[in-house]
């Protein structure tokens, strides 16, 4: 993807998603009703800036508890001149939320995988397709908190659902029920009642302007909260806790960052760590489509195994 860097207005870009934060689903003649902005003026930049391959969208935010699913990263070593090809292997599974090259203590591979209650048992078999050396642990919300597990009790039809609205959810009630081949009130009633049981838990602008090539990924067994706070006054970051003990951090930087600096300021704070390359692979990355990973019929989830 190329952008025309020169006619970029972050000012803008940060106005918009100021905007669709507040109001992330209604249309933009709503919006300029209710805000007092031109209508064509917000046209205008909203044609500019969203939608994909752009750098402004809006994404539904699903707590993929509530769906029985739980969330692992996977470090695999993988050779580098075979880092596109088993990366593109590993894409084919929809049960795999995204991948980026990481280099550290596993040089290779760091994969993000939503694995269904119940398939854990499964993910050494899933992860020796690919290589041989790896490590996975299984990941959580920070902070800590009991969580409880749904399952897939859904029709196939919300499936597709949430895949719109993960990927866009700003797309119109009209289009998803000319998507569904159902009425408009069927989505509305359907939208509504995937928020009601907190499946989907919100929505979020992101500003997807390609800002951050880097990452520096750590694995910690304890967390200071004073240090934490110190971190949010500096650094894009977030914290995930590791089932049954210890903590996942992953800091995001530009690419002017000097990375070997940030390993020397940051790596103190955990046990080991891999710089992950969020550029390189960005073309082919994409996230699962959850209609891949459920049985038509209805009953549940398919193997991790299958694909």
């Amino acid at each position: 993807m190329e952008h025309n860097l020169p006619q970029i207005n972050y000012d803008e870009i940060d106005f918009l998603v100021n905007l669709l934060e507040k109001y992330p689903r209604e249309s933009l003649r709503k919006i300029s009703e209710l805000e007092g902005i031109e209508y064509f003026k917000l046209k205008r930049l909203y044609d500019k800036y969203y939608g994909e391959d752009k750098f402004v969208q809006v994404n539904a935010i699903l707590n993929i508890s509530k769906l029985g699913l739980k969330s692992f990263v996977a470090f695999l070593d993988i050779p580098r001149d075979e880092l596109r090809s088993r990366a593109l292997e590993i894409l084919k599974n929809p049960f795999c939320n995204y991948l980026n090259a990481s280099f550290g203590f596993r040089m290779g591979l760091y994969v993000l995988y939503h694995v269904p209650v119940g398939q854990e048992k499964y993910l050494d078999e899933l992860l020796s397709k690919y290589t041989d050396s790896y490590e996975y642990y299984e990941v959580r919300a920070y902070p800590k908190r009991n969580t409880k597990f749904g399952k897939w009790n859904l029709s196939y039809d919300y499936a597709i659902l949430i895949d719109i609205l993960k990927n866009d959810a700003r797309t119109s009630i009209s289009k998803i029920a000319q998507i569904l081949g159902k009425r408009r009130p069927t989505i509305d009633y359907m939208v509504e009642r995937l928020e009601k049981l907190e499946i989907i838990l919100g929505y979020i602008a992101i500003r997807d302007d390609y800002a951050y090539s880097r990452s520096l990924v750590g694995i910690a067994d304890e967390l200071d909260e004073e240090v934490v706070k110190e971190w949010e006054n500096k650094y894009d970051f977030r914290i995930g806790v590791i089932i049954p003990k210890g903590y996942l951090i992953e800091w995001y930087f530009p690419p002017h960052e000097d990375m070997s600096l940030k390993i020397l300021e940051l790596g103190k704070y955990v046990k080991k760590y891999s710089v992950e390359y969020l550029d390189m692979l960005r073309d082919i990355n994409r996230m699962g489509p959850f209609s891949q990973r459920v049985r038509k019929d209805g009953k549940g989830y398919k193997s991790i195994l299958e694909f």
